[in-house]
């Protein structure tokens, strides 16, 4: 049975769904989940989890994202991108000093409504099936934090941070570095809006995802054409990378096996990997006063 983790480079015009749906015929697995959710326009890492790794999901739920969007300056849409119907088109004329003037202000904890063309539930009902309705709702603004906002490049910017950018429509490349929840449709147009001259995302590629870069991940043509896809699978243990290791005995994976917990008076208080005598992760442990318990296992049974 195929258990462990494949970092997809998502391609644009698929939903997250279509791609677990896909490689569950590819890997002829029923338990397959996805990390966060891209929108179908959106491109890049894509984090699946198949088999026994399925139950690692929650714990991806938390991590930082990292994209590479693009704002297009002078548009607004009901969608917050160039997929929605238009609301407004306006002339833009700003400075670059200006635009960095604008994303200084979305540094750091922001708060954010979540825009009407979301998964979002309200009273049990997605709020995307409410826009699709015509209907809108009030939402409650939302804290999320933008660990990193930069300017990569812009349409009509010159050297000079004076330089006047006039047009219908301007884009502007950012990198963002921002915290699980927060949607980047959302940011785009809350600056165009700080600008006075409205926004919207023209583009979005996901570069990391938690500790998943592109350069573990894989396209869905390298996937559909691999001889051996469960050799692209990484280990499940690879998201817990970050908390020490620990082996134990065989007496000590008995016990595991059978949820007891277990004594010891070497390990530090925290989260551990735990792996038995042959080397197998079995599960992520806390450990508490000399007593180690599962937090969740990942063993075969």
């Amino acid at each position: 049975m195929p258990n462990g983790i494949l970092i997809v480079d998502k391609p644009a015009g698929w939903t997250s769904q279509d791609v677990a749906a896909k490689l569950r015929g590819v890997f002829h697995e029923k338990h397959v989940g996805h990390g966060g959710t891209l929108d179908p326009m959106a491109t890049g890492v894509l984090p699946i989890f198949l088999g026994r790794a399925t139950r690692a999901v929650p714990f991806f739920e938390h991590a930082d994202k990292v994209y590479e969007a693009t704002l297009r300056l002078g548009l607004v849409t009901d969608t917050q991108d160039v997929t929605g119907r238009t609301l407004a088109a306006s002339p833009v004329d700003i400075t670059q000093g200006q635009l960095e003037d604008a994303l200084d202000r979305f540094r750091g904890e922001i708060l954010q409504i979540p825009p009407m063309y979301s998964a979002i539930k309200v009273n049990g009902k997605k709020l995307y099936t409410l826009a699709r309705q015509g209907k809108e709702i009030e939402r409650r603004p939302r804290p999320v934090m933008i660990y990193a906002l930069e300017m990569l490049c812009a349409d009509g910017q010159g050297a000079s941070a004076d330089k006047r950018c006039l047009s219908l429509q301007s884009d502007v490349a950012l990198r963002i570095h921002c915290s699980k929840g927060t949607y980047v449709r959302t940011l785009c147009h809350d600056i165009g809006a700080a600008l006075g001259c409205g926004g919207c995302m023209a583009a979005l590629r996901r570069t990391r995802a938690g500790r998943y870069g592109l350069d573990k991940a894989h396209t869905m043509e390298e996937l559909l054409a691999a001889p051996d896809p469960e050799a692209l699978l990484l280990p499940v243990d690879s998201l817990f990378a970050d908390r020490p290791s620990c082996t134990i005995n065989e007496a000590g994976e008995r016990k595991l096996r059978n949820g007891a917990s277990l004594k010891t008076g070497k390990l530090a208080d925290g989260e551990y990997r735990v792996y038995g005598p042959q080397g197998d992760f079995l599960a992520l442990c806390a450990v508490t006063a000399g007593e180690l318990r599962t937090i969740k296992s990942f063993f075969s049974v």
